[in-house]
């Protein structure tokens, strides 16, 4: 499949390259090519005997295309408790509302929640997620048959998965489709036993891989490791080896100043979920302070039943201001920041390396943003405009792979939102009934 964008803004994030008029051409799966023209120009003529022969021409209308959205935490079959446990502290809303209802989940449920999920990162631009969460074969097919990127990560626990799981995980994702990736992990310090975090160190080391967790999400969460192991869980683990081959944490809202350092020497990754912590009462993440230290952030949404929105606009404006107002600085984490985190950072996080940039050679994944609806205009800059007043109304386009899964609110390639919400309808009949 060759597909031609003309007359499009291009913003390709490619470090120090500003926003230029321009065309992008896709062939299969890749970016054949990015062209810059003067405003609203069209391309006439060759490069490398590649142009001409389209399936598709698109005219942008001056539109931005630039890369999808990266949604570096998330936990996608959870959309069957979205607005079920609303208002309560995060310990509460996992152990007396949470964890009793996924005890009912089968693969097929998490299957259909998990297209469910899709359906809405579609509608937002998002085109990889990193999805921690039971069951990760099924969320594998669900994420396949819809055509999203999807990068799992272990979350095992001392309650529903083993270290012996993970291996035969790590070995399946690493042939299982080309959309597919697989990290290690465990859900967090407080659901692992010492037993349990040491045999996943070990399976670490023997593989040399990074491994991610939940860390540092609430102060409670803190204080209970200082009780039990006299430290944070941070130095805990890292104590453990766990990071000695990278990784990082999703929330890592209080972390103290040994903590950074080790974040600093391991390299690890940070990624924030505003709207989750805000919600959950978690706390603000020190992003700015992140940057200082040069520790890469990327952005997630967390999952359904918490946030409760996969809405990436929404959470790419809180990191921004959420920052600036922790800091009581107007300054700071500015607008490209923000979208270098999510984007560039993302798709480094969950090792999509062809995934950063728009560039020539690189993955097919891009969607297109509605300039011409009355918050985005005028356009004095695309990339403030996208932060503090972009909106999932103004996703136009997502492609994923080369395949344009999302288009002018409707989805393509046989996707029925109909039959998904059946589905979904019907296993919540089962999973509900005589709670």
């Amino acid at each position: 499949m060759r597909i031609r964008f003309y007359r499009a803004r291009i913003l390709t994030m490619e470090e120090g390259r500003e926003v230029f008029w321009g065309e992008v051409w896709t062939e299969n799966d890749r970016v054949l090519a990015v062209l810059e023209k003067e405003k609203e120009g069209s391309w006439d003529g060759e490069t490398d005997g590649k142009s001409g022969n389209w399936d598709r021409e698109i005219d942008c209308d001056g539109n931005l295309l630039m890369p999808g959205f990266k949604d570096a935490h998330t936990h996608s079959p959870m959309t069957f408790l979205r607005s079920y446990a609303d208002d309560l502290p995060l310990k509460e809303w996992l152990t007396k509302k949470i964890f009793p209802m996924e005890e009912r989940l089968t693969q097929e449920d998490v299957y259909r929640f998990g297209r469910l999920a899709i359906l809405e990162y579609l509608t937002s631009g998002i085109t990889s997620i990193f999805d921690m969460y039971l069951m990760p074969k099924a969320m594998a097919r669900a994420s396949v048959n819809m055509g999203m990127r999807c990068c799992l990560v272990s979350g095992c626990n001392d309650f529903t998965s083993s270290v012996e799981e993970m291996e035969e995980e790590y070995e399946q994702f690493r042939q299982y489709d080309p959309l597919i990736r697989y990290h290690a992990g465990f859900h967090a310090e407080y659901t692992c036993s010492r037993k349990l975090l040491e045999k996943i160190s070990d399976f670490t080391h023997g593989k040399k891989i990074p491994v991610f967790t939940h860390l540092s999400e609430t102060a409670s969460e803190v204080m209970q490791c200082r009780e039990k192991y006299g430290t944070t869980p941070p130095a805990f683990l890292d104590g453990l080896g766990l990071f000695d081959y990278g990784g990082g944490g999703f929330h890592c809202v209080w972390l103290s100043e040994e903590d950074l350092r080790i974040f600093e020497r391991r390299g690890l990754y940070v990624v924030t979920n505003p709207a989750a912590n805000l919600k959950l009462a978690s706390g603000i993440a020190p992003v700015a302070e992140f940057l200082r230290r040069g520790i890469p952030v990327a952005i997630g949404t967390d999952g359904p039943a918490g946030n409760n929105c996969l809405d990436f606009f929404r959470e790419t404006f809180l990191v921004s201001a959420l920052a600036k107002a922790k800091e009581e600085d107007a300054m700071a984490v500015n607008a490209m920041e923000v979208l270098r985190m999510a984007t560039v950072n993302g798709a480094k996080v969950m090792g999509f390396s062809d995934c950063d940039v728009l560039a020539q050679g690189k993955a097919a994944d891009l969607i297109m943003i509605d300039l011409k609806q009355p918050n985005m205009q005028p356009i004095h800059n695309v990339a403030t405009n996208l932060i503090y007043s972009g909106s999932k109304s103004n996703v136009k386009m997502t492609m994923i792979a080369g395949k344009i899964l999302y288009e002018d609110g409707k989805f393509q390639n046989g996707i029925s939102r109909e039959e998904i919400y059946e589905e979904c309808e019907a296993s919540m009949r089962r999973i509900f009934e005589n709670r």
